[in-house]
C-alpha cells in the first residue's frame, strides 16, 4: 500500500476569495492598459517606409542580430537535392505580369564607375555554378530546389571587381514594377546566383525567365524574378516589401 498522504484540502474564506479576485482583476486591467498604450505608442510613432517607427526599430534590431549570427560560411543546403523536373511552386507575379519580348531582353548593370548592358549570350560565357537549397516563402511554406546560373560574386568579379566595396545592391524587373535591395555581404554569399535554370529546367515565365535571383539565405520576397537591372549603391536603395511594412533584411 502507498504511504503517500493525500494533498491537504485548501479552504478559502469569503474574504480571501474576494481578495484574490480583486488582485486578479487589477493584474488583468493593468495588462490590458499596458497593451493598449503599447500598441498606441507603436502606431503613433513617426513612420519610416510606411511603417511605424517603433516597429521599424524592432526590424533593425532583428537585422543586427541576424548579421551577428550569420556568415558566408553558412549554407542553406540541409535538404536533399530534388529530382530534375520536379515542379517548383509559384510565388507571386508582381513585376512579371507584363508581356516582354525575350529576344530584346538585356541586363543593365550600373555602379558609380561603370554602366553596361549584357545580352543572354554574353552572360552565358561567364563561369557557371550549380547548387541546391530550401526555398522559403514568407507566407509560411518551403520547398527544396536546385538552381544553375552565375554566382553573383563571379559576375561582379568579371564585370566590376571594385564593386565589392559598395555596401548595397539593388535589383529591378525590366519595367521596375518590382524591386529589392540587399546588403553586399549577402549578395557575395557562395550560393547567391543569377539563375537561369531551376530543378534542371529553364525558368519559364512563371519563375522569371530568362534570369532571376536565387539567394537562399533570404526569404522568397528577396529572390527577384526576371532581372532587368542590377545597380550598386552607397545608400540603401528602395525595396518593394520594406516600403509596405515588411522586414528589410529578411534573413534566414
Amino acid at each position: 500500500m502507498s504511504s503517500q498522504k493525500p494533498p491537504e484540502k485548501i479552504t478559502l474564506t469569503k474574504k480571501e476569495f474576494a481578495k484574490r479576485n480583486r488582485r486578479a482583476f487589477i493584474y488583468a486591467g493593468f495588462s490590458v492598459v499596458c497593451g493598449f498604450l503599447g500598441v498606441r505608442w507603436i502606431l503613433n510613432s513617426k513612420p519610416e517606409d510606411e511603417t511605424p517607427g517603433a516597429l521599424r526599430a524592432m526590424y533593425k534590431a532583428n537585422e543586427a542580430i541576424w548579421k551577428k549570427l550569420s556568415s558566408n560560411d553558412r549554407f542553406n543546403s540541409s535538404v536533399a537535392r530534388p529530382v530534375d523536373g520536379t515542379e517548383v511552386r509559384i510565388n507571386g507575379d508582381i513585376g512579371i505580369d507584363t508581356e516582354m519580348n525575350l529576344s530584346e531582353w538585356v541586363l543593365e548593370y550600373e555602379s558609380p564607375t561603370l554602366k553596361k548592358k549584357f545580352t543572354l549570350d554574353e552572360l552565358k560565357k561567364l563561369p557557371r555554378s550549380a547548387s541546391h537549397s530550401e526555398f522559403r516563402c514568407i507566407e509560411g511554406w518551403s520547398q527544396p530546389i536546385s538552381f544553375e546560373g552565375i554566382k553573383f560574386s563571379d559576375f561582379l568579379q568579371a564585370v566590376d571587381p571594385e564593386g565589392v566595396k559598395m555596401p548595397y545592391v539593388g535589383l529591378e524587373t525590366p519595367y521596375a514594377e518590382y524591386y529589392v535591395s540587399l546588403d553586399m555581404e549577402s549578395m557575395l554569399h557562395p550560393q547567391t546566383t543569377l539563375a537561369d535554370m531551376m530543378n534542371g529546367a529553364p525558368l519559364g515565365p512563371d519563375h522569371g525567365e530568362p534570369l532571376r535571383l536565387i539567394i537562399p539565405i533570404k526569404y522568397g520576397i528577396k529572390n527577384l524574378k526576371c532581372i532587368g537591372k542590377i545597380f550598386l549603391a552607397e545608400n540603401r536603395p528602395p525595396d518593394y516589401w520594406a516600403e509596405n511594412g515588411y522586414d528589410w533584411y529578411a534573413g534566414l
